[in-house]
């Protein structure tokens, strides 16, 4: 795989971007359960799972960060079965999509076989924040908001 050229200084805070690049494209190669994306209007998307054979409770959809991560674990059947022929899988798997900024998860249902889940784009806000210009001050430590300070 060809390496992202992320080494300009005017892309700033971007550093897990080629991380994520290269673990969605070992994550892409897994075929299971196949999948359709759909673009429903300028702002919503759909996404379909073909999940025959699996219940609501063998299902799981969850966002982590910006990731959705959809897992179905394979049900266990009770009854010893002995099987001429086996073309229907019935494995556990994980699908996980990145999100963009702003994209969120809207809901989730299961219609004959396929698991949809929509998403919509939140119109981003347009924001200007004016920056002051201070002298500098002697011995001042920068601190960032949130963290506490450390002890010596």
């Amino acid at each position: 795989m060809s390496r992202l050229a992320l080494n300009t200084p005017f892309m700033l805070g971007f550093e897990n971007l080629e991380r994520m690049m290269e673990e969605l494209a070992k994550a892409g190669s897994e075929g299971f359960p196949p999948y359709n994306i759909e673009q429903l209007s300028d702002t919503q998307l759909r996404i379909s799972l073909a999940v025959a054979g699996y219940d609501e409770e063998d299902l799981d959809v969850s966002v982590e960060d910006d990731r959705l991560i959809i897992r179905g674990r394979s049900a266990s059947d009770e009854r010893e079965r002995h099987f001429l022929y086996r073309g229907i899988a019935g494995r556990n798997f994980q699908k996980t999509f990145v999100l963009a900024h702003g994209m969120k998860v809207q809901g989730a249902f299961m219609d004959k076989g396929l698991l949809h889940i929509d998403l919509f784009r939140v119109e981003p806000v347009s924001s200007i924040t004016k920056i002051k210009i201070t002298p500098p001050v002697k011995n001042k430590t920068l601190t960032i908001p949130g963290k506490a300070k450390e002890k010596k």
